[in-house]
């Protein structure tokens, strides 16, 4: 098959393959993971995922899940399967630069995360919160409107957005549970970032 998009195909690929290979029993021990009859179950924002080993397939109960549409998302799915492991006890939350590697990758992270968030959501918070309540988050007190996500496992996030006016742009910030400094490295806390708040645009763009 000719790979369309090299962006997202290529790593998929390389994932899909190493995937393969791996230990299905002590994956699920390691990322805390159910492991029954072939297949993985893991619930990303509060989606179960059905992954069958060791030829990978990606199923939900519905066939509605954002991670089936999302290549990059599945990705992130199967590098945590390979390296992730289970939630450690967290105590609080700290943003990207508070986190190891933070401010190594602070740039692409504000670009990639922060800036996309302000102005996909900051023009619209009324549609934002709107779907951050169908998807099950709750509220903060934090931000014009602010919401907390159980985002995979035990690992939670937080996401507020500042509305712009005449003389501001629209601001935003992300927190991540301080578990995620030793279950994630730092290139996969940007995609975790990037993944929801590609699941909250979604949402708002079924509407």
């Amino acid at each position: 098959m000719q790979v369309q998009n090299n962006k997202e195909e290529v790593p998929f690929a390389h994932y899909v393959e190493k995937f393969r290979a791996l230990d299905p029993v002590e994956a699920a021990a390691r990322c805390g993971a159910a492991y029954e009859n072939g297949e993985f179950a893991v619930t990303l924002l509060g989606t179960t995922y059905w992954i069958a080993w060791p030829e990978y397939t990606i199923r939900t109960e519905t066939g509605v899940g954002f991670a089936l549409e999302n290549l990059p998302c599945q990705t992130f799915l199967l590098r945590f399967l390979l390296e992730g492991k289970m939630a450690g006890r967290s105590t609080g939350f700290k943003t990207f630069r508070e986190m190891p590697w933070g401010e190594m990758y602070i740039g692409p992270y504000t670009g990639r995360c922060l800036t996309r968030a302000a102005f996909t959501f900051g023009t619209r918070v009324d549609a934002f919160a709107a779907a951050c309540r169908q998807m099950g988050a709750r509220e903060v007190p934090h931000g014009d409107a602010g919401f907390e996500f159980d985002f995979l496992g035990g690992y939670r996030m937080q996401i507020m957005v500042y509305a712009g006016d005449d003389e501001f742009a629209p601001t935003s910030q992300i927190l991540y549970s301080d578990n995620f400094a030793g279950g994630f490295a730092a290139e996969d806390r940007v995609v975790a970032g990037d993944i929801l708040i590609s699941a909250i645009r979604q949402r708002m763009q079924q509407k």
